[in-house]
């Protein structure tokens, strides 16, 4: 498994507020707890930092994960709208067969669903719309990540922002914990990605 260091860190130009959390918390934990670590206060470091310790093809996993996560909330708000779920499929393909096919295959269909569903969101600042919307971007996220023009490292950490982001739009009552809830089992998910590899 990859050891991070702050060479490994510097390399990948980390920020430096994350820099600096990472020395100050992490610095003397194996990888695995240095992602523990990360993600109890901040998801997005651990985050970004995961998928550059992941193979090409677990980043697609874990963005396809995270997708997956979020899209009952889209199904709930649509339940008409298969879309998203199409295209989730479509990137399972490309993980078992990583053809240009099948890289290529109707990978605007989230896309469309995102723009529609941002735009009822827009028109009736509902909070289930705006859930909805985060959603389906989640299941575009992943798609992107699947494709070619996949080359920075930050596709690939964007399904599971959104797919976070649409946890936090679901109802006051139950918003943070689901993230949380979210988070956890995205990063959690991850790091069993990372296992399979030791």
């Amino acid at each position: 498994m990859t050891k991070v260091t702050r060479e490994f860190l510097e390399e990948r130009n980390a920020c430096v507020d994350g820099y600096k959390y990472w020395i100050e918390n992490c610095e003397n934990l194996n990888t695995i707890d240095q992602l523990l670590k990360l993600n109890e206060e901040h998801f997005d470091y651990a985050n970004w930092l995961i998928v550059r310790i992941l193979s090409h093809k677990q980043k697609v996993q874990y963005a396809v994960f995270s997708a997956e996560l979020a899209l009952p909330i889209f199904e709930q708000e649509y339940p008409n709208d298969d879309r998203p779920r199409n295209t989730i499929e479509v990137v399972k393909k490309c993980i078992k067969d990583p053809s240009k096919k099948n890289k290529t295959s109707d990978t605007n269909t989230a896309s469309a669903a995102a723009g529609v569903a941002y735009a009822d969101a827009s028109v009736v600042h509902d909070r289930a719309a705006y859930a909805a919307a985060y959603a389906a971007y989640a299941a575009y996220a992943a798609s992107y990540a699947a494709s070619d023009d996949a080359s920075d490292d930050d596709a690939y950490t964007a399904s599971a922002d959104y797919a976070t982001d649409a946890a936090a739009y679901v109802d006051d009552s139950v918003a943070h914990d689901t993230k949380k809830e979210f988070q956890n089992k995205i990063i959690n998910y991850g790091i069993k990605l990372l296992k399979e590899n030791v």
